[in-house]
């Protein structure tokens, strides 16, 4: 059985050889129980030496293909690109920072073998700052609330993939891809198992709190309509406590005669009213401007280097 191993990278010139040698390890390891390996590599646009490392380790390793976008079209584009140059029976799809160990490749196989189709690594928050592991509890808490799939908290793109799997993750054409749900949402036979979570051997990470905000609002919205139905309901909310204010007013006026309007009512009650709107207005915009992504049926990257023979989403 051939096993491809994807690793999307950007600015990995300080670990990716050492990524490397670690991952033919695995590969030595499987040989003698039948499985062959490749090493499926994409360059997300880097802006050091990741390209000329791939290179060099095409060149002394004829396993490895590479895929270099012409620039940073994101871990999503990079996640699709490895995927669809992949070849193998099942396909392990990891970081190239040694945050995911490739020691693990080995139970993963196993477990594949014991005829799950999807074989999913969880890593522990050990060593996670304590807010930083609460606010991804509370994260997680609230997004299995509205989504359509279930999103299980520390499971992330490091796992294996049957070919079965990958074919249809492929399928969905989406532009706006959120793969983690993506994962989630084809389903088929998985299992779970956790391992302790690894340090960052070298360089820097390129996740940022801007960079995660954004990630978990495409997982918010990417696989629900419920902030759309929530403006709605919301709406008739706001609409019957009008009417009852209303209705108490006049109560008031024929009981009471009319008084002097209540300057802070009015501006308390104009204010809720316009941030109200401002906040339904961008929910509104967040799913329109990902229709209009999807209609102009853009490529999700453009390849300027690749020793694949056949890539796909390149515009001559």
């Amino acid at each position: 059985m051939l096993i491809s191993i994807v690793a999307p990278c950007y600015n990995e010139e300080d670990v990716l050889a050492r990524f490397h040698l670690q991952v033919q390890k695995a590969a030595e390891e499987l040989l003698p129980l039948g499985h062959d390996m490749e090493f499926v590599y994409v360059d997300d646009g880097s802006r050091d030496r990741t390209l000329a490392v791939l290179e060099d380790l095409a060149g002394l390793d004829p396993r490895v293909r590479y895929v270099s976008f012409s620039r940073n079209f994101g871990k999503e584009a990079a996640l699709l690109a490895g995927l669809r140059h992949a070849s193998g029976d099942s396909v392990i799809v990891m970081d190239a920072d040694l945050q995911h160990p490739p020691a693990l490749i080995k139970r993963m196989v196993e477990l594949r073998e014991q005829g799950h189709d999807q074989v999913i690594a969880q890593r522990t928050r050990t060593g996670d700052r304590f807010t930083r592991t609460l606010t991804a509890r509370l994260y997680y808490r609230l997004v299995n609330r509205l989504v359509d799939v279930e999103l299980v908290d520390g499971v992330g793109d490091f796992r294996l993939l049957s070919r079965r799997v990958v074919d249809a993750v492929l399928g969905l054409t989406e532009y706006n891809r959120f793969s983690k749900g993506l994962f989630a949402w084809v389903g088929f036979p998985s299992t779970t198992f956790e391992y302790d979570n690894a340090v960052r051997e070298a360089g820097r990470s390129s996740w940022n709190l801007r960079g995660l905000l954004n990630y978990g609002l495409d997982g918010l919205l990417s696989f629900n309509n419920r902030p759309l139905r929530a403006a709605l309901w919301l709406g008739l909310g706001l609409l019957l406590c009008a009417g009852l204010y209303t209705a108490w007013i006049v109560g008031a006026a024929l009981v009471n005669g009319v008084q002097t309007p209540g300057y802070v009512t009015i501006i308390t009650a104009v204010t809720a009213l316009a941030g109200v709107q401002m906040v339904m207005l961008g929910v509104i915009g967040e799913y329109t401007g990902r229709i209009y992504y999807e209609v102009k049926g853009r490529p999700h990257f453009l390849v300027k280097a690749t020793n694949v023979e056949r890539t796909k989403d390149l515009i001559p």
